[in-house]
């Protein structure tokens, strides 16, 4: 904890990805930079969302493998997902990044500083009822859960609370057909509890392929976990067409979306504006309203990028580049691919089929039902398909859509086909080991 109320040349509100990839950028350079944090430091990525998520994941997968190739040559027997040790686990990795990542920021010269924080001025910050100024101000603050206003709202749990669940109910109800419920549906199914995921709308996963969608909607009730569409109301009672169902469960999970972390920050009193989507900013990432908030990366910025983890590095990166340059660079996000971590995975890179049909292309979508090829019978891996769009006229891969075991290596490829404009025919002339997943490529053309 830094005791000095100096000017900094920075001051980065946020120690997730984003804001330490920034404020390590800029110290590097001399620049003398602070950074606070009203929760431990190291972000939603790495403490509460996509590593822990992912280790947990690890545990479901092995159930299901083992029940993908029951009568195969595998015995289950008495095969089960000890979930308190699956925790301690994940703890294993969780318990150590917040000091990690601060004794980084410490090596670099970056002041650390932890509680909330709040604007009393466009160039002076307050921590703990002391003011610290600035010249500029980074603000990479995240996200949190979407605010619920029906009655009953305080009794469910967010994504946070269920990643530190020390056991887990025999039922769950997920409110929510995003990501959230979806992952931990199928990580909680596969440790034996009764899953119901509810969606106000006729169709989950909105952001990705509809028919991949409705292979995984199909492939989650073969797992036991029900999903109901376009349903309103809770108790937990929904209504679907005029007919209400009380569904008795033990836990409900909020998985009904996230808002732009920005609402303690007093950002009026900066002149800072902001909307629904967070920061109001320019292409490369500065403040419309205040020069001196140079950028707002991550989450709490309303940028045109996916909130995904690697965007937020990627603009971090780009905002402590234009703060020490004095460049006005625009962060490129063509080819970033996305995944939802259920098993198997569902993967999207690039346009929907619709948004690359409606400007007049001449396009061609390549579906496969790779279900039968080898890469997914190995496994016994029964649901799984592929879709690809591509541009006729210039050969070139417009977007990726993949639902398999493994796929969400083999979409990085299409990211970075997309990104360096690559055709199909250069794709299809590279030789790749065999027999990997990543093989099956140049066929998903």
């Amino acid at each position: 904890m830094s005791d000095t109320f100096e000017e900094y040349d920075l001051f980065v509100i946020g120690a997730g990805m984003a804001g330490t990839t920034a404020a390590n950028r800029c110290a590097a350079q001399g620049w003398r930079v602070g950074i606070v944090d009203a929760l431990p430091y190291g972000g939603t990525c790495a403490l509460r969302g996509c590593d822990p998520k992912k280790i947990l994941r690890r545990g479901a997968e092995v159930i299901d493998a083992a029940h993908l190739m029951q009568g195969k040559g595998i015995s289950q027997n008495e095969l089960t997902l000890d979930w308190a040790a699956l925790m301690r686990h994940k703890r294993g990795f969780t318990d150590g990044v917040p000091q990690s990542m601060e004794d980084e920021l410490l090596r670099n010269g970056v002041s650390t500083f932890h509680g909330a924080a709040h604007f009393t001025g466009p160039h002076h910050l307050e921590i703990n009822g002391v003011q610290h100024q600035a010249k500029r101000f980074l603000i990479a603050t995240g996200a949190r859960p979407r605010p619920l206003d029906f009655p009953g709202h305080e009794h469910l749990i967010d994504s946070t609370d269920f990643l530190n669940l020390e056991e887990l109910p025999g039922r769950i109800v997920f409110v929510g057909g995003g990501f959230v419920s979806f992952e931990f549906a199928h990580i909680a199914a596969r440790a034996g509890v009764d899953c119901v995921i509810i969606d106000h709308g006729m169709r989950p996963l909105r952001a990705f392929d509809p028919n991949l969608v409705d292979l995984l909607v199909q492939r989650s009730e073969q797992a036991e976990i029900r999903v109901n569409r376009s349903t309103t109301g809770l108790q937990v009672t929904v209504e679907k067409h005029g007919i209400t169902t009380v569904i008795n469960t033990d836990l409900v999970v909020h998985g009904a979306g996230r808002v732009p972390n920005i609402d303690g920050l007093n950002l009026a009193a900066a002149n800072i504006a902001w909307g629904p989507k967070g920061i109001d900013v320019f292409d490369h990432l500065q403040s419309r309203s205040n020069p001196s908030v140079f950028a707002a990366a991550g989450d709490a910025a309303d940028t045109p990028g996916e909130r995904l983890t690697p965007i937020a590095v990627f603009e971090g990166k780009v905002a402590a580049s234009n703060m020490l340059k004095g460049t006005t660079t625009v962060p490129d996000y063509a080819g970033v691919p996305t995944t939802v971590f259920t098993i198997p995975e569902l993967n999207r890179v690039g346009m929907l089929e619709h948004e690359a049909g409606r400007d007049g292309r001449e396009i061609a979508v390549r579906y496969n039902d790779t279900s039968s090829w080898y890469a997914n019978y190995r496994v016994g891996e029964a649901v799984a398909a592929t879709k690809v769009i591509i541009d006729t006229a210039t050969d070139q891969i417009l977007g990726a859509h993949l639902l398999g075991p493994g796929y969400s290596e083999v979409i990085n490829i299409f990211g970075l086909a997309i990104k360096l404009g690559l055709t199909t025919r250069q794709l299809k002339s590279a030789t790749a080991t065999y027999p990997s997943v990543g093989s099956d490529l140049g066929s998903m053309l």
